[in-house]
């Protein structure tokens, strides 16, 4: 459960952070980024939920759309639930968007990890 806050916080400000882009990603305040953080990492896992080798093979043999795909859906769907989320260019904004909140987020985890607030 501490493991999915932490999850909740970083994605809140990796969102933060990508809204001061100019990617088209519009967030209103830090409660409403931390309520899509949250809206994201639970349909993010759900992902989880599906066994390890099936995750993998759709990763090597779509070489990553299909993640990709569904990053772009839930980053769209989170900002249609969501109001105070905005997504400027619509679905050009949710690819840009998409992809920086995975390069951004994992970049938190990485400084999180080196710090040793985050196991490895």
């Amino acid at each position: 459960m501490t493991g999915f806050l932490i999850s909740i916080v970083v994605l809140a400000i990796s969102l933060l952070i990508i809204s001061k882009l100019p990617l088209g990603v519009e967030v209103d305040n830090p409660l409403i980024a931390l309520i899509a953080g949250a809206i994201i990492g639970a349909f993010s896992g759900l992902w989880s939920l599906f066994p390890t080798w099936f995750r993998t093979a759709n990763w090597i043999i779509s070489l990553g759309l299909i993640p990709l795909l569904g990053s772009i859906i839930v980053f769209g769907l989170t900002a249609w639930l969501v109001q105070g989320f905005r997504l400027r260019w619509g679905i050009v904004s949710a690819i840009l968007g998409a992809i920086a909140l995975s390069l951004v987020n994992s970049f938190l985890f990485f400084i999180l990890q080196q710090i040793g607030l985050v196991a490895a």
